[in-house]
């Protein structure tokens, strides 16, 4: 029997994608997981130094981490015309931002990435990503960038969106925005990296086929959400490029990180390796 490490955040689509691995809904054979449930900022770190087997990812550290993890063509979170927003008290403009402090949820995230290459330089504060709604609303910051469920229960809190960076990027480049996506330790080899592969997209596809139990379990993970508003975040975000990122998804991907590296928000160009 081999154990290997998965991390992955607390928070309703990864849920659902590892229901059934979790739940031992699917046979592992010899394999077993230990699952390690962080934020995604603590994960992207734990990432630089390799610390996990197998661990969820924002695309941005990726960046940082592709000469240790190769990625799985299946697992990622992916917006057509949608993705991470930027929300404040009062209305204004994403040019605006550079005269705020904003909180963000940590800077290796895609969020962040995106929004410097929506904004440029802005003054920033890095906080929980669970938090950040809490400190728009008070006063602490003057606008937050808002991922996760945040996305769908900001207006709870009577904040006004300033820009949806989903939205943006696709004005931008025609292509859906990829946020997050799972990596794999090319030290496990080939055989094993595609085993788990082969696994995550079983444990995905056994959520899709059984999808009232899958969003239940992630339920558990929703904050301020009933189960129809969770069943909404999830088929956001688990969709047709979670099941396979496709040639589609993967030209968004490297576009994604090659505009990055021409403006200079990641020091190197990062060729991809997919599994």
């Amino acid at each position: 029997m081999r154990t290997l490490t998965l991390g992955h955040s607390p928070d309703p689509d990864d849920a659902f994608m590892f229901y059934a691995l979790a739940k031992g809904c699917i046979e592992t054979g010899d394999l077993r997981f230990e699952y390690i449930l962080q934020d995604i900022e603590t994960l992207n770190q734990r990432a630089t130094r390799g610390e996990l087997d197998i661990t969820a990812l924002s695309l941005h550290a990726y960046a940082y981490v592709a000469d240790k993890y190769a990625l799985l063509t299946c697992g990622a979170s992916v917006g057509e015309m949608y993705g991470p927003l930027v929300v404040a008290r009062k209305a204004m403009t994403l040019r605006g931002l550079r005269r705020c402090r904003v909180a963000v949820p940590g800077t290796l995230t895609t969020a962040f990435l995106v929004l410097k290459l929506a904004v440029g330089k802005f003054p920033h504060v890095v906080m929980p990503f669970d938090a950040i709604l809490g400190a728009v609303a008070t006063g602490t910051a003057d606008a937050g960038l808002i991922i996760h469920e945040g996305q769908l229960t900001y207006q709870k809190q009577a904040l006004k969106k300033v820009a949806d960076l989903g939205e943006w990027w696709f004005e931008q480049t025609g292509l859906p925005l990829p946020l997050g996506v799972n990596g794999v330790k090319k030290e496990l080899g080939r055989p094993l990296m595609e085993r788990v592969a082969k696994l995550l997209r079983e444990s995905i596809d056994y959520g899709l086929a059984h999808r009232t139990e899958a969003v239940r379990h992630a339920l558990n993970y929703a904050r301020d959400m009933d189960e129809p508003l969770a069943d909404k975040f999830v088929g956001m975000y688990v969709n047709d490029f979670t099941v396979d990122i496709g040639e589609r998804g993967r030209r968004a991907i490297e576009t994604l990180l090659a505009r990055a590296h021409e403006a200079g928000v990641i020091p190197r160009a990062v060729q991809c390796e997919f599994v």
